[in-house]
């Protein structure tokens, strides 16, 4: 199991000790029935979110009060942008609704170029 990282100042900063995201083509967000209700591709302005959940699915093993929490820490100051725009930042959304009591989801890594 990978070690958590210690959540700093800034997005920027954490973004620089989660491991790569080489090889993922994308990750999918997964319910109790194994339908898929979301996925982040690996592309442009969604790498970072990327990068977290595929470090969250590497320490937690799935998206769970827990991993959100630490997650949310791990977005660092784009939580209060999210919460003050909701929307703007589904993926952080998404973590706050799950830290809040929603119902954990399964992460599925799909390799690919």
């Amino acid at each position: 199991m990978l070690a958590t990282i210690k959540p700093g100042a800034t997005f920027k900063d954490h973004l620089q000790q989660l491991p790569s995201i080489d090889g993922v083509q994308r990750i999918d967000l997964l319910d109790a029935q194994g339908a898929i209700v979301a996925s982040i591709e690996n592309q442009p302005g969604k790498q970072g979110s990327l990068a977290v959940y595929h470090y969250l699915k590497q320490v937690f093993g799935r998206l769970d009060a827990a991993a959100a929490e630490h997650g949310l820490a791990v977005f660092a100051e784009h939580v209060a942008d999210a919460r003050n725009r909701p929307g703007a930042h589904p993926n952080v959304d998404r973590l706050l609704a799950i830290a809040a009591g929603g119902v954990p989801l399964d992460i599925e890594v799909i390799a690919g170029g």
